[in-house]
C-alpha cells in the first residue's frame, strides 16, 4: 500500500460510520447548562458495545452520565486514552442559518452545535476504537475512550469527579484530546498545531461599594456602578510586558528556526501570517477581560454594589495570586475587593515523547511536508485533570486539514458551526493509527 493511502475500510466504512454517529450525537442536545449527557453517554455505550468494547457508565447525577470503554492491554506497553467531552455550549437559534440540532449533512460538511468541540472527536474517537475491535486488536496497554459530562461549565460531575472517585477507569500514560490539529502555512510549509500546555484559568470577581440612593437625587448618593467604570476601562487596556513561555520558544523554533526577543515576538508572529498572530499574541502574558457586570436591579435606585467578574488566564506555571496582583497593579489603589472564584489548569506535557514521534509521523505521511509545531492553549481542557492526577502525557491534536484554521476558530461557540466529512475521515485514521503506533507489537 502507497504511504498516506488509507485501507478501504477506512476510506469510505469507517468515514461513512462516523458521520453517521456524529449526526446522532448532534441531534442530543447537551448544551451545558444542564448538559444532560446520559443519553448521549448511552447511544455511545449501545455503538461500542456491539463491536464488543467494553463500557461502563458513571455519573455523579443520573442526569449527567459519562461513558468510559476499554480495549483491554497486554500489560506489555503503555495506556491510551482517547479524551473527549461531550456537553456543548448552548445555540441561539437565531444566529444559525439552520436548526443547530440538525445534524443536517451538506455540502460534504457535518452541521450543527458541537462539530468542531467536539462531537466530532467523540464520533472519530468512538469509530476507532469500535473499528480495531473488530479487527480483534489487542493493544500492548490499555486502549481507553472517554466520553466526559461537564467540561465546557466545570460543576465537578465529569472527569475531575471521575479522577477522584474512579481513578482506576481513565488513569493512562498518554492520552489524545481536543485544543490543536489547525493547519496553517507559513512560507508555502504546511504545520499542524499541537496543543502541549494550556493557561491557567483563574476567573475572579471586583466588588466596588458605593452608597444606594434615590436615582432621581444622585448627588447625595455614591454611585458604585460609577465608580466601576474606570477600573473596568482599565483592565480593558491591559497589555503586560511580554514573555516568551518555553512552548512559544519551541513554536518559533519549528516554524521559522529562530526564537525572537520576547518584544519582537508579535512583530514575527504577525509577518508569519494572521493564524500565526492569533495563536501566539495571547500566549505572550497574562490576559485580564472584563466580561460580566452586576450592579442595581432597580431603574430608580443608585447602586451601593457592583460586582464585576473578570476573566483571567495565566501562563502555565503561575498562580491566582498572580492574576490577583495583576488586577491590582492595573486599576490602582482604590475602595474595593478582589476575590478569585476558582483556579484550574496552567499543566503542560513534555514535547519529547512516543506520543509527540507517533503524531509528527502520522501528519507527515497523510500530508508529505508537513510538520508539526506546540502550542499552548488559551483555553481550559480536561487534559489539567489527567495531567494534574496522574502525571499524563496529554496533547490536543485533531487534524483539520480540509477547514481553515481561521474559519474552524471562528465556528467554535458560534453560530453554523460544522466539519468537513474529509477531516472526520483523516481523524479516524489519525487515531487508528496512534492506537496501532502506541500499542503494536514491540
Amino acid at each position: 500500500m502507497l504511504p498516506g493511502v488509507a485501507a478501504p475500510e477506512e476510506r469510505s466504512d469507517l468515514r461513512d460510520e462516523t458521520v453517521s454517529l456524529l449526526r446522532e450525537l448532534i441531534r442530543i442536545d447537551t448544551s451545558n447548562p444542564p448538559g444532560n449527557e446520559t443519553e448521549a453517554a448511552k447511544l455511545l455505550r449501545d455503538y461500542l458495545e456491539r463491536s464488543g468494547v467494553d463500557c461502563r457508565l458513571v455519573a455523579f447525577d443520573p442526569m449527567r452520565a459519562s461513558l468510559v470503554a476499554r480495549l483491554p492491554g497486554r500489560g506489555e506497553g503503555p495506556s491510551l486514552a482517547l479524551l473527549s467531552h461531550i456537553d456543548t455550549v448552548g445555540a441561539d437559534s437565531f444566529e444559525w442559518t439552520g436548526d443547530p440540532w440538525s445534524g443536517d449533512l451538506k455540502d460534504d460538511e457535518v452541521w450543527g452545535r458541537g462539530a468542531l468541540d467536539m462531537k466530532g472527536q467523540v464520533a472519530a474517537s468512538a469509530v476507532a476504537i469500535a473499528s480495531l475491535a473488530r479487527e480483534g486488536f489487542k493493544p500492548a496497554g490499555d486502549l481507553v475512550f472517554v466520553a466526559a459530562a461537564d467540561e465546557e461549565v466545570g460543576y465537578e460531575v465529569g472527569l475531575p469527579w471521575i479522577c477522584r472517585e474512579y481513578p482506576e477507569l481513565v488513569r493512562a500514560d498518554y492520552a489524545i484530546n481536543e485544543g490543536g490539529g489547525e493547519r496553517i502555512v507559513v512560507n508555502g510549509k504546511p504545520f499542524y498545531l499541537c496543543a502541549v500546555a494550556e493557561k491557567l484559568t483563574a476567573p475572579l470577581r471586583l466588588r466596588v461599594r458605593g452608597r444606594s440612593g434615590h436615582a432621581s437625587t444622585p448627588e447625595i448618593a455614591d454611585n458604585a456602578l460609577v465608580k466601576a467604570a474606570p477600573l473596568i476601562e482599565r483592565l480593558g487596556r491591559y497589555h503586560p510586558e511580554p514573555e516568551l513561555i518555553p512552548e512559544v520558544e519551541e513554536f518559533f523554533l519549528a516554524v521559522c528556526g529562530q526564537i525572537p526577543l520576547p518584544e519582537e515576538a508579535l512583530e514575527l508572529a504577525r509577518s508569519l501570517g494572521p493564524a500565526v498572530a492569533e495563536a501566539i499574541e495571547p500566549l505572550l502574558g497574562p490576559t485580564l477581560a472584563p466580561t460580566m457586570a452586576r450592579a442595581s436591579d432597580r431603574r430608580n435606585v443608585i447602586p451601593a454594589l457592583c460586582e464585576v467578574i473578570v476573566d483571567c488566564r495565566l501562563q502555565p506555571g503561575q498562580t491566582s495570586a498572580d492574576a490577583e496582583q495583576a488586577v491590582r497593579e492595573q486599576i490602582g489603589p482604590g475602595d474595593y475587593e478582589i476575590r478569585t472564584l476558582e483556579s484550574a489548569g496552567g499543566t503542560r506535557s513534555p514535547l519529547d515523547t512516543p506520543l509527540w514521534r507517533a503524531i509528527e509521523g502520522f501528519m507527515s505521511e497523510r500530508d508529505p511536508g508537513a510538520a508539526i509545531a506546540p502550542v499552548c492553549t488559551t483555553g481550559f481542557t480536561d487534559s489539567h485533570w489527567l495531567r494534574q492526577a496522574f502525571g499524563t502525557v496529554a496533547y490536543g491534536f485533531f487534524p483539520v486539514r480540509a477547514m481553515k484554521a481561521e474559519l474552524a476558530a471562528r465556528l467554535i461557540h458560534g453560530p453554523d458551526e460544522r466539519i468537513a466529512v474529509s477531516d472526520l475521515e483523516l481523524g479516524v485514521q489519525f487515531l487508528r493509527h496512534l492506537a496501532r503506533e502506541l500499542g503494536g507489537p514491540s
